[in-house]
């Protein structure tokens, strides 16, 4: 019984390697014209990150600011995105690139992972409420900083409340 165990399992094991044998060269030759897959991006660029470089700020569309470990909009930084989603309706030509940035303060021990969350949730926030107001979301990135790029490096609450912001940046689509 054993040996017939053994047998099937050698013959499904030869006929599978006869299958990829004959299937792998007509895997392999899709390097040569072939075109690219549709959506999936150049080797040379990293899947789901914007290109950052070719988005620019513009003085049109306005940061705005949140208090600390938190991502709820503040009534004044309504107007400012009311304001910028008015303009984005306005050039529906152009993409943007939201970016989330907190301090770089924190309690706890991870403490960037979760400054890179607070992030994402303020940029998250910012595109919630442009949405809300009639920009089409494909026309969105969200990124989140964390604290990696103050805008301040001063150890102070006046500094610190100039990080805790989302920034607007745009492309031609």
């Amino acid at each position: 019984m054993h040996r017939r165990a053994t047998r099937i399992i050698a013959i499904a094991a030869l006929i599978s390697c006869s299958i990829l044998t004959v299937c792998r060269p007509a895997l392999t030759q899709t390097t040569g014209s072939a075109p690219p897959a549709l959506g999936v991006p150049p080797a040379d660029q990293p899947l789901g990150l914007p290109r950052v470089s070719d988005y620019q700020p513009i003085p049109e569309l306005r940061d705005i600011y949140f208090d600390f470990g938190t991502a709820a909009i503040r009534p004044g930084d309504v107007k400012i995105l009311d304001a910028n989603a008015a303009w984005l309706r306005a050039h529906p030509q152009l993409l943007v690139l939201i970016e989330g940035h907190s301090d770089s303060r924190g309690a706890t021990s991870r403490k960037n992972e979760f400054n890179i969350d607070l992030g994402e949730q303020r940029a998250q926030a910012a595109m919630s409420h442009l949405v809300a107001q009639g920009v089409q979301p494909s026309r969105i990135t969200i990124l989140s900083y964390g604290e990696e790029r103050p805008q301040c490096a001063e150890e102070s609450e006046r500094c610190w409340s100039q990080n805790r912001r989302s920034s607007f940046l745009v492309k031609p689509r």
